[in-house]
């Protein structure tokens, strides 16, 4: 699979890009390129821009100069933070803390993006809306839960990074599902271990799908893009209310161990 540009409506661009394990195993990244009512864009997550992919983005943005920011949501989606930013250095760069910590020679603003002040900043645009109940930045660099997910109002678009994933699962006798939104997988070992965090990791879920009701796009690294225009079933919204039953297990056991 080669990198490629796909376009989710007139405003939204979803780059999907190749990102291997081992040098083998392709589970795929992302980023995306938004067009904001200002008639300028920004960059949801980094990712190193070549070829045909490069060529399309600069095309529709002025050769990267209607670029605004760069916004990194994920604390450890890190590979592609300062190549981004040296293709396109004009633009503002946030990122979470872990970000900041990374690369403390990049000129960062000083609001990080999990914080309320950047989210302000983009209020006109986009909702942010972080994961409650689980570990923003864990100890652990291998589990990846959590990000900062990104609304895009007028496109209705949702990006997300690890959080929410839209993949094919097998089903009986090594037949293929069709694609289902489930959380990460990683969701066990990321909720916090105290009392009440299963409660807020539910409740922040019902409150992302009665909050971004009206999604039509879900954008999801390491996994598919569900499209409107291709969604036949249920709403994005559904999806996460079905998505949140799945792990019911998972979560039963937590609250069992921790309350």
């Amino acid at each position: 699979m080669n990198d490629q540009v796909l376009q989710v409506t007139d405003d939204f661009w979803n780059i999907r890009g190749v990102f291997k394990i081992g040098g083998i195993l392709n589970i795929g990244t992302h980023a995306s390129l938004v067009r904001r009512g200002n008639g300028k864009f920004v960059l949801l997550d980094a990712y190193t821009l070549k070829g045909k992919v490069k060529e399309q983005i600069d095309a529709l943005s002025n050769n990267g100069a209607d670029i605004e920011a760069i916004i990194n949501l994920h604390p450890f989606h890190t590979v592609h933070v300062q190549k981004a930013h040296k293709q396109y250095p004009n633009a503002k760069l946030y990122g979470t803390q872990r970000h900041l910590e990374k690369f403390p020679d990049l000129p960062w603003q000083s609001e990080l993006t999990e914080s309320d002040e950047c989210a302000a900043l983009f209020a006109d645009d986009f909702e942010f809306s972080i994961p409650s109940g689980v570990d923003f930045i864990s100890s652990n660099e291998n589990l990846h839960f959590s990000s900062v997910l990104v609304y895009h109002k007028a496109s209705k678009t949702i990006h997300t990074d690890d959080t929410l994933m839209y993949l094919r699962f097998p089903g009986l006798i090594g037949k293929i599902k069709k694609p289902e939104v489930r959380f990460h997988i990683t969701l066990p070992k990321t909720l916090e271990k105290r009392a009440g965090a299963v409660k807020d990791f539910k409740r922040w879920a019902a409150q992302l799908a009665e909050q971004w009701s009206d999604a039509e796009n879900l954008c999801a690294a390491h996994s598919e893009t569900l499209l409107g225009r291709e969604n036949g079933s249920l709403s994005i919204a559904n999806r996460i209310l079905v998505a949140l039953k799945k792990v019911e297990k998972t979560l039963q056991v937590h609250e069992k161990k921790f309350g």
